[in-house]
């Protein structure tokens, strides 16, 4: 982070990692506190995710390395939670991508049955959308854009400076004295967490629906092959693709766009898929010449996605762990323009404009009007 101060901007970043496709598996957190623009003090806690919710998806231990045995010993969230607290005190939160976090907190408060402070959650990629212009406002091109580096991606505590980074940059280039500021300069609300006591009276949708099938995400279950594990944790129905709406704006992004998506979103497949609808595009199952932009949630890289199709390892590259995935590079390879979009990015895009583009030769995305 810069050495340069922002008297009055005041805040706690946050990054989590999870053990699997349920957002309530926290298995790492960092946690970076900054006075006046300047970071002075962190919190870094490997963790192992709430009893019954703490299998470890090989696809989620690929992108962050922390496993189960990393974990052993580690207290739980629940036990770490109010250490959590103290150091965040009465701070607004920062994330790159502040829903998943946010619904992180949600979603393990839940299921550890602990009362919920309430808490406040600014997004950097909100924020990056507002004042970078970027093709990819994916965490390692904004912090790159913010004068941060980022070297190890997936480190919690790093990708928690990376968003500090980059929030205090914004307020430099914006003159923002305060987060509040900031967030008001840009139009952007903060995402909350109500305030609880629990037993919460009605659970998140994503609580609820995993609790359906609980035994795949809980390390006690036995004869669940590691093997098959992220196919099970697909816990979301692919849902049914609606006809675009004939009355939607034709000037919104997604209108005319043909869409396909894969893993775990943080809404439904089928709420992603009303969306799309909603706002003018089509949507397919499959992979196919009419695809032009695939939305890719839980399980992987962004520094994968970015890369050259012809450069990604099939043994080491997440994104080829999807069959649409894999046949998206194919086709991109073959000179079709897709789109790879990541979640934060599907959400963000749902309130504001961003260029439709395809994956040049070196990875980077085109925008619409570039050659």
């Amino acid at each position: 982070m810069s050495a340069q101060p922002v008297p009055g901007l005041n805040f706690t970043a946050v990054d989590f990692e999870t053990a699997n496709g349920f957002r309530g598996s926290p298995c790492s957190v960092g946690l970076v506190k900054v006075r006046d623009g300047l970071e002075v003090d962190t919190f870094y806690a490997v963790m192992r995710p709430p009893g019954g919710f703490d299998r470890f998806d090989p696809k989620n231990v690929s992108i962050h390395g922390i496993t189960a045995e990393s974990a052993q010993g580690a207290p739980r969230f629940g036990e770490l939670f109010a250490e959590m607290l103290e150091f965040i005190g009465t701070d607004v939160l920062v994330a790159h991508n502040a829903s998943f976090d946010i619904e992180v907190f949600e979603a393990a408060l839940e299921v550890s049955g602990l009362d919920s402070p309430g808490m406040r959650c600014l997004c950097s990629v909100q924020l990056s959308r507002a004042v970078y212009d970027l093709p990819s406002h994916a965490l390692p091109k904004a912090a790159e854009e913010a004068g941060y580096p980022l070297k190890e991606h997936h480190y919690a505590l790093e990708d928690a400076r990376a968003s500090a980074a980059i929030v205090c940059d914004i307020a430099r280039r914006r003159s923002a004295r305060s987060v509040e500021q900031l967030a008001a300069d840009c139009g952007i609300p903060a995402e909350e967490l109500e305030p609880w006591t629990a037993p919460r009276e009605q659970e998140s949708r994503a609580t609820a629906q995993v609790r359906q099938m609980a035994y795949l995400f809980d390390s006690r279950t036995p004869n669940v092959a590691a093997e098959d594990l992220p196919d099970l944790m697909r816990w979301q129905d692919e849902g049914k693709n609606l006809p675009p709406a004939l009355d939607a704006d034709p000037s919104h992004p997604f209108c005319g766009q043909s869409f396909v998506f894969t893993g775990n979103l943080a809404v439904s497949r089928s709420e992603a898929k009303r969306l799309v609808a909603l706002h003018g595009g089509a949507m397919s199952s499959k992979v196919n010449g009419a695809t032009t932009v695939l939305v890719i949630g839980d399980g992987f890289a962004l520094t994968d996605l970015e890369a050259p199709a012809g450069r990604i390892d099939p043994a080491a590259g997440r994104a080829l762990g999807s069959n649409k995935a894999r046949e998206a590079l194919r086709r991109i390879e073959a000179g079709q323009p897709i789109r790879l979009m990541s979640e934060p990015e599907f959400r963000t895009a749902l309130a504001e404009s961003w260029p439709v583009g395809a994956v040049a030769e070196d990875g980077s995305m085109i925008p619409a009007d570039r050659p």
